[in-house]
């Protein structure tokens, strides 16, 4: 174990380790990462999570890994095969969740040489949600200082709940106003643009919080914890407004916003691909169906020189068509 990485990220090092009496915690260290293994753990699952660690598994797939087999342990006998395929057929979930424990569970069945046949359950394609600009605004209006900040990055820059809260002050760069996520799902590297809003309250936030270049941006969360924050303010807004639609809006659907802004915006699929750290063009793709979807978000304008034209284009508006002489622009809200 001594000779593993002792990275902030890496669950590995906060681990259990053994000795001649056991099994004992390591310290957990000041800066929470992504996850952290629970002491009560069972052993035998921890064995499986230490072996995916070697295999490079990513921290999100130990981590689900984890909570599965530890919920199929606590309602049936991990040994028995047949008890746990029983147990998942029986569940009342989604296909896509019993696919998910199925192939946790295929792991366990494969560390200890279980025999057994994995049952298949097809994920059902899952329809983009896509909440209005309006929304996302009330959303964030709504959260504290600093969980407002984050809604703000997913809004602006698409990064996964589990990229922005594994973003460390060195993956920002204030000076040209961007960001380089460490990418998720073994996604493309990208640098992603930030407004001057944003970069500001990132910029007040690293001196009020002291923060130096290896630092999480933001400690003691993760994207669990990330989520949980969310769907408090959400369901407390939903509430207040008596606006069931604001419930439905997921964490995750202000990536798919941005997308689909960028899609309009920008209208290269190719571009965004790059943007959302997506390798297939596919799945990108997926997202087109969506656009103009709220036309009345946009702001026009005219221009009659050269100079104006190239004034509007600099800041961000894109030439539609000319009439009478007229150039005209569109950017969205």
């Amino acid at each position: 174990m001594k000779n593993l990485p002792e990275g902030a990220g890496s669950p590995i090092s906060r681990m259990p380790q053994k000795t001649k009496g056991g099994l004992r915690p390591t310290r957990q260290p000041k800066d929470h990462a992504f996850f952290r293994i629970p002491q009560e753990t069972d052993p035998k699952i921890l064995n499986v999570l230490i072996q995916m660690k070697k295999d490079n598994k990513s921290d999100y797939t130990i981590n689900f890994t984890r909570k599965a087999l530890t919920f199929l342990s606590k309602h049936t006998s991990l040994s028995e095969p047949e008890a746990v395929k029983m147990l998942i057929a029986e569940l009342k979930s989604s296909d896509g969740y019993k696919r998910n424990l199925c192939i946790a569970y295929n792991k366990y069945a494969n560390f200890y040489n279980i025999a057994w046949n994995m049952p298949k359950y097809r994920e059902p394609a899952k329809n983009i949600a896509l909440p209005t600009k309006e929304k996302i605004q009330m959303l964030i209006a709504k959260a504290g200082n600093l969980l407002s900040m984050k809604l703000q990055i997913s809004m602006e820059t698409g990064l996964r709940p589990i990229e922005l809260t594994r973003l460390r002050v060195k993956d920002l760069d204030l000076e040209h106003r961007t960001v380089n996520p460490t990418t998720a799902k073994r996604g493309n590297p990208r640098t992603v643009p930030m407004s001057q809003s944003l970069t500001q309250r990132l910029q007040e936030h690293i001196i009020r919080e002291n923060l130096t270049t290896n630092d999480l941006l933001f400690k003691g969360t993760d994207a669990d914890h990330y989520g949980k924050q969310y769907r408090q303010i959400r369901n407390k807004l939903a509430d207040e407004l008596h606006d069931p639609l604001i419930r439905a809006i997921r964490l995750y659907d202000l990536r798919h916003y941005f997308c689909t802004k960028k899609l309009n915006d920008i209208g290269n699929p190719y571009t965004v691909m790059v943007l959302m750290g997506h390798t297939k063009l596919t799945t990108t793709q997926r997202y087109m169906h969506l656009l103009n979807l709220n036309d009345d978000e946009w702001t026009c304008t005219g221009a009659t020189t050269a100079k104006e034209a190239t004034k509007l284009i600099e800041n961000g508006f894109q030439y539609v068509t000319t009439i009478e002489g007229i150039q005209l622009f569109r950017k969205r809200k």
